[in-house]
């Protein structure tokens, strides 16, 4: 798979990392190199099924918007 990541340096110092297609997917890091890894890491952890079990109940309705 292939994502875009924008890398952006701190003010602070280091870098940030986000994932515009993976909503609240952000790392950081003290180096550019450190930062790409930390963002690889997070990707992976975001796309990690989760063993939680989702229950509907019987009441629930879809609902598509369009903004």
């Amino acid at each position: 798979m292939k994502f875009t990541v924008i890398l952006e340096p701190s003010e602070e110092g280091g870098y940030t990392a986000l994932v515009p297609s993976l909503p609240g997917c952000i790392s950081e890091g003290d180096t550019r190199e450190g930062t790409l890894h930390n963002i690889e890491e997070a990707i992976e952890l975001y796309l990690e099924p989760t063993e939680e079990k989702v229950e509907i109940s019987e009441n629930a309705e879809t609902v598509e918007l369009t903004l």
